[in-house]
């Protein structure tokens, strides 16, 4: 089964990159930088690090389920 996780917006404005991340977990959060490759760094670490948390919290919850 397939699940989408975010969904991704780049635009391009004239002082640089504006990103939007959308998913159902955090809502929006929107990222600007002049370039486009620290840009795509931000929001990847973004996702990462709510992915992370995610887990982690998955596991306080088998482990105090006893799973």
């Amino acid at each position: 089964m397939e699940e989408t996780l975010y969904d991704i917006e780049i635009h391009k404005k004239e002082d640089g990159f504006i990103g939007k991340l959308f998913s159902d977990a955090d809502g929006i959060k929107e990222f600007h930088n002049e370039h486009l490759d620290l840009l795509l760094r931000d929001m990847t670490l973004d996702m990462q690090l709510a992915l992370e948390e995610f887990q982690q919290r998955q596991a306080e919850i088998s482990d105090q389920m006893g799973l």
